[in-house]
């Protein structure tokens, strides 16, 4: 069982949801950057093995989820406000779970 296995429900529920709603949370779109950044993580450790620490860990983890939430961001309009509060979800999802 990889890291992306805890996120996969949330996943689902984020690809299901299309253009820039109101039906779009923050919890959802930071459950959904939560599941890449696991997915990244693991496909970095698999290229370049296990990193130094735990703290290094969580900002690979951190920087990929703000990538995601960056990409997702400008691809549905959401402003900084939502942006900002979608990554310290997707933070908070990610230090629940790792």
């Amino acid at each position: 069982m990889g890291f992306s296995d805890f996120f996969q429900g949330q996943n689902d529920q984020y690809q299901q949801q299309s253009g820039n709603q109101a039906s779009i949370t923050h919890e959802l779109l930071g459950g959904a950057a939560a599941f890449e950044a696991a997915k990244a993580y693991e496909n970095h450790v698999a290229a370049n093995g296990e990193p130094s620490s735990h703290a290094t860990r969580n900002e690979i983890l951190a920087g990929f989820a703000g990538a995601f939430i960056d990409r997702e961001a400008e691809t549905r309009g959401l402003d900084f406000i939502d942006r900002e509060k979608a990554k310290r979800e997707a933070q908070n999802q990610l230090q629940q779970q790792f």
